[in-house]
């Protein structure tokens, strides 16, 4: 049985992929927005042949504001974090609307602690950078995070964590 809740172990590395809970994917939303231009712009359309002709300008400036807040969703639907220990290697990647930040640390050399109290990020640090992780995680469970960070790093049971 493994030591770890977050992680998943794969050989000798070890993986935590922190992600943003999502119901909708970017495929999904794109469906849904076609389907209601549809029937807006045909609703529209039918009151405008009825002599209402501002109904139809009211329901594409609706549309338009309803698309920008879909591609503001849809631009951080796969913003995520992904902490990999690779051998010696302690690797962070943090994707947030599309822009990847990479910081990589020697294992022997990271600290693992919050930022500020129990239920705040946690910071990865060493060798002069930074790294917050952890917001994809209800604040509750970050200390256990951290924890599972420590034990993994420290090699318990074994070089993979694993007993």
């Amino acid at each position: 049985m493994s030591l770890f809740r977050f992680a998943t172990v794969q050989g000798q590395n070890i993986h935590w992929f922190l992600k943003r809970n999502c119901s909708v994917t970017p495929a999904q939303l794109g469906w849904l927005y076609a389907s209601l231009c549809v029937v807006s712009l045909g609703i529209g359309t039918v009151f405008w042949f009825h002599g209402a002709v501002m109904v139809l300008p009211f329901a594409w400036a609706e549309l338009m504001a309803v698309g920008v807040a879909f591609l503001v969703y849809a631009r951080h639907a796969r913003d995520g974090e992904t902490i990999s220990l690779q051998g010696r290697q302690l690797v962070v990647e943090l994707e947030n609307a599309g822009h990847l930040e990479r910081a990589e640390f020697n294992r022997d050399w990271v600290r693992v602690e919050p930022c500020a109290g129990d239920r705040s990020l946690i910071e990865l640090s060493g060798q002069g950078r930074r790294v917050n992780v952890g917001r994809y995680v209800r604040p509750e469970l970050r200390p256990v995070l951290a924890q599972e960070i420590r034990r993994a790093l420290r090699g318990a049971g074994g070089e993979t964590g694993l007993i």
